[in-house]
């Protein structure tokens, strides 16, 4: 971790603790404790010298000890906050000519075009990585780009303190492609996570000021070309635009309808419901049937329904249907 923030290789961040631990080491022994030969090893210890990690001892100049960590580390941290410092001011100049740029486009020019699946990936990344304060978006199949478990950004960038919404096509569920407990996890870390019946598009709203919008077409097979890219991937990026304005409105008209899902530990102020009868009652309220519910949780089939129904004796009703209206005006979701 530290050698990745003052921009050490993995072998030299390595290289420099084994120095602190020890009154000096040479070559040789630097290589037999990193399982490199000794040749590799001089060069990192070199390159520790080059950035005044390292000395060597003055009776021996083939062995190396390490520079006291305050000093040195200081010294690297104080020249990367410059960088950071410079390049801050960089990023502001180049957003402001973005801008001006940007209000030159023709209203025919709002929308850029991504091609191919690695650039999918990449740009997927690079937007969530770049959020400031929020990310909006729609998740229903199929999966071709970069499943959730891959998403690493996302984590990132709620850990920084995005927002973020997030619709789910309830076929993940149904499906198991998303368990509960992946969810849980989601909502536990500050995600806010709501199951549509059916999710319209793919879509990543960025702070309000850009959406991706990936997609895919498949070609038929005996069309020309078809034996060479039998799936077109691809992405469209929609800039500041009416047409921008459309999907945010269309993702606040999903996002309203959908059905949320209970935070762990979450309490009604009128109800004493448990995790789990909160649970049963958010992915039967999201449309899954029983079976689906009982899959999703680890529970028996009739497990569920006995819950159900005691679920319609707390709420003083006959149907499910007037269990859901009780549960959306009682709070309980």
């Amino acid at each position: 971790m530290l050698g990745d923030v003052l921009g050490l290789t993995q072998s030299q961040a390595l290289a420099y603790r084994d120095l602190v631990g020890s009154p000096s080491l040479d070559a040789v022994e630097l290589g037999r404790r990193l399982g490199c030969d000794p040749g590799d090893a001089l060069d990192v210890l070199r390159a520790l010298e080059g950035h005044g990690l390292a000395a060597r001892q003055s009776a021996d100049d083939s062995r190396f000890q390490a520079a006291p960590p305050e000093i040195a580390l200081g010294a690297l941290l104080a020249r990367r906050k410059d960088e950071i410092r410079a390049a801050q001011v960089e990023l502001i100049e180049l957003e402001e000519e973005f801008r001006r740029s940007s209000a030159l486009r023709p209203a025919t020019d709002v929308v850029d075009v991504v091609r191919g699946a690695d650039a999918v990936k990449h740009r997927i990344t690079q937007l969530q990585l770049g959020a400031r304060e929020t990310v909006e978006s729609f998740t229903k199949p199929p999966v071709f780009v970069m499943p959730a478990d891959e998403n690493t950004a996302e984590d990132q960038a709620v850990a920084r303190g995005v927002r973020y919404r997030v619709v789910v096509d309830r076929v993940f569920l149904d499906t198991g492609v998303l368990r509960v407990d992946d969810v849980v996890e989601a909502i536990e870390n500050g995600e806010d996570v709501r199951f549509s019946e059916r999710v319209p598009i793919k879509l990543f709203i960025i702070d309000r000021r850009l959406a991706f919008v990936p997609i895919q077409t498949v070609v038929e097979a005996g069309t020309e070309g078809s034996d060479l890219a039998p799936d077109l991937v691809g992405a469209l990026i929609i800039h500041p635009s009416g047409l921008l304005d459309a999907l945010i409105a269309l993702f606040e008209s999903v996002w309203r309808d959908a059905t949320p899902f209970p935070r762990p530990g979450e309490r009604s102020d009128t109800a004493e419901l448990d995790d789990e009868d909160s649970r049963i009652l958010a992915l039967m309220l999201a449309g899954l049937t029983d079976q689906s519910v009982a899959n999703q949780l680890g529970l028996s089939l009739r497990t569920v329904q006995r819950r159900v129904k005691v679920l319609m004796g707390v709420a003083g009703v006959s149907t499910r249907i007037q269990l859901g209206w009780h549960a959306a005006r009682k709070g309980w979701i």
